[in-house]
């Protein structure tokens, strides 16, 4: 169900887990705007993570509710300075009403917030070696990985789409080498996970130096040393090669959370089309979107793409760029205002 998150699982840290900050109406609206202004560079971000370095005996950082707060206020701040403009771009210029699919603003969606976050979390593990945070839970990583495996049926045309493919089993020659990227990969947990399904030729990459160190750090302790791990960002990626995989546990619901999340979200979905090979598959879950809300989100790359937003329903057929194979139907459901949904969903999509 939209707008509603998990917070992410910590389950060697005894303290609780803050709740999604969410920024002031200045910095967190969408539409409008002039267009002509900078974004604030990460150095002038980075002072949103000043008041983030007490930490506890225990390496956490004290008083969750005051850093967001204080962090929330410099970014005001910021933009009444105009450092921040609205989201209006290249990308979505033609588009002043707001998108049903935004969600609003958040610290999670800019790059100080992680880089200050995995710096601690690096901390932690040396000094106690705690893995960090897991989004979205331990049994969703296990799932998307398992349910990942099963899917490489699907690229080699073995089971038709719209099934439930997370029991089939696979034959682990068909997929071992299959290159597999995980964006913004955080601890590189994920790809820990995925190799134990029997995959090798896995690469995670992040925009946050902290982050991969610390994946490199793990995956060095826990015995995955052939995993590959690289500073990247989606958004401006120098990879230079494809996969016949990419996944993501939560990273376009943070590029999502930027003030420009928008337009961001449409360079995401642009970088991912040139990284994956024909036929390969995007994984993506998300806690911020449903599956429809992806599907969407995906016809409406596809229609800009193509230069086809303003064609006619029946106009004539509009070229695929990914084809939605399936999704993870085994999450828990809840009801909300008579809507049965779950609190997070996993979406795969094939590269025509």
């Amino acid at each position: 169900m939209a707008g509603i998150r998990l917070t992410p699982e910590e389950p060697e840290m005894p303290v609780g887990t803050p709740p999604c900050p969410q920024l002031p109406p200045s910095v967190a609206g969408a539409g409008g705007g002039s267009g002509g202004l900078e974004m604030a560079s990460d150095d002038e971000r980075s002072i949103a993570a000043d008041s983030w370095s007490v930490r506890s005996e225990y390496g956490s950082t004290l008083d969750d509710d005051q850093r967001y707060a204080d962090a929330a206020e410099v970014l005001a701040a910021s933009a009444a300075s105009a450092n921040f403009p609205s989201a209006a771009s290249d990308y979505c210029s033609d588009k002043d009403d707001e998108d049903p699919g935004d969600v609003e603003g958040s610290m999670l969606g800019l790059q100080s917030y992680w880089d200050a976050s995995y710096t601690e979390d690096l901390a932690n593990f040396q000094e106690h070696g705690h893995t960090g945070e897991i989004w979205f839970g331990a049994d969703v990583m296990d799932t998307v990985a398992i349910w990942t495996k099963s899917l490489c049926s699907i690229i080699e045309g073995r089971i038709p789409f719209g099934q439930d493919s997370i029991k089939n089993e696979v034959d682990e020659n068909l997929f071992s080498n299959y290159p597999v990227l995980d964006v913004g990969t955080g601890n590189g947990l994920l790809l820990q996970a995925l190799a134990k399904q029997g995959f090798t030729d896995l690469t995670g990459t992040d925009y946050s130096k902290g982050a991969v160190e610390l994946a490199r750090n793990l995956a060095a302790r826990d015995g995955f040393t052939s995993i590959n791990f690289l500073v990247d960002d989606i958004l401006e990626t120098k990879l230079d090669r494809k996969f016949k995989i990419i996944t993501d546990k939560g990273t376009l619901d943070a590029i999502g959370l930027h003030p420009d999340g928008r337009a961001k979200r449409i360079i995401y979905w642009e970088s991912v089309s040139n990284l994956v090979e024909p036929g390969g598959i995007v994984v993506i879950t998300s806690c911020n979107h449903t599956k429809d809300e992806l599907l969407q989100e995906v016809e409406d790359f596809t229609r800009r793409k193509f230069g086809k937003e303003n064609v006619d329903e029946g106009a004539g057929d509009v070229s695929e760029i990914f084809r939605y194979i399936d999704h993870v139907r085994t999450y828990p459901t809840i009801m909300f205002g008579g809507i049965e949904g779950s609190q997070v969903c996993t979406v795969a999509f094939q590269r025509v």
